[in-house]
């Protein structure tokens, strides 16, 4: 199974008049980066936004000699290929993926369905319902380095989000990429014959107040149902 892992960063937050100016991508078989990345950065051809600056801090005049998004685009696309995206809120993304396809000339490639998409950001608020899923809270959870993100950047957090979205499906322990671990014979058999050895102990986690409690109120009961099988157990 391949899927892309993607991220963009842009001039602002409106895909109708905003321009993406970086896509970093991370390629992943199995839930497993293969090592290939994407990453391009794109003249937006209008001012960053303040706001959005200091979030990724792509000056306009850094971006003054970059490529239009056009001349990168075929690129994108072969990278991605027959992959299946995986993004963090992609209802962002792919809305100025889209926006920007919009834009090229003819024959322009099919717009991203949200449905093939897989979202990560719905997939964290599935399983942590209440918490805080951005990628840094993600991160936290999961103990994932994020000490070089001092900065959005779109390949960095491709490459992050990779990791969160591993421990998301279960972990590097649940499998993934890791052969089972098969027992020999001699070594099952021995394993069974300790567990048979070995005594069964339980501990009470009553306290003597909480079982004096219990067995009183026990004894206000005129047939507690249980009766019948205790009775039986010990004739």
């Amino acid at each position: 199974m391949r899927e892309i892992v993607l991220d963009t960063e842009t001039t602002s937050t409106d895909p109708k008049v905003d321009r993406i100016i970086e896509v970093g991508c991370v390629e992943l078989v199995n839930h497993t980066p293969t090592g290939r990345t994407f990453h391009r950065y794109c003249n937006p051809q209008r001012a960053v936004h303040p706001d959005a600056l200091a979030v990724h801090g792509l000056s306009d005049a850094f971006l003054a000699d970059k490529p239009l998004f056009a001349a990168i685009a075929p690129d994108l696309l072969e990278f991605i290929g027959d992959g299946t995206l995986v993004i963090h809120n992609a209802p962002f993304d792919v809305g100025f993926l889209n926006a920007e396809f919009v834009r090229l000339p003819e024959p322009r490639p099919p717009v991203i369905v949200l449905e093939d998409v897989v979202d990560t950001l719905l997939i964290a608020r599935r399983k942590h319902a209440g918490a805080a899923n951005n990628l840094d809270a993600l991160c936290t959870r999961y103990g994932i380095d994020r000490s070089r993100r001092t900065k959005h950047g779109a390949l960095l957090d491709a490459q992050i989000l990779a990791e969160v979205y591993v421990e998301l499906l279960g972990g590097k322990q649940a499998g993934f990429d890791l052969g089972p671990v098969t027992a020999t014979p001699t070594t099952a058999a021995a394993a069974e014959t300790a567990r048979a050895a070995a005594p069964r102990v339980f501990k009470s986690r009553l306290t003597d107040a909480e079982r004096e409690r219990h067995a009183a109120f026990v004894g206000t009961l005129k047939t507690p149902i249980w009766a019948d099988y205790i009775s039986e157990e010990t004739e």
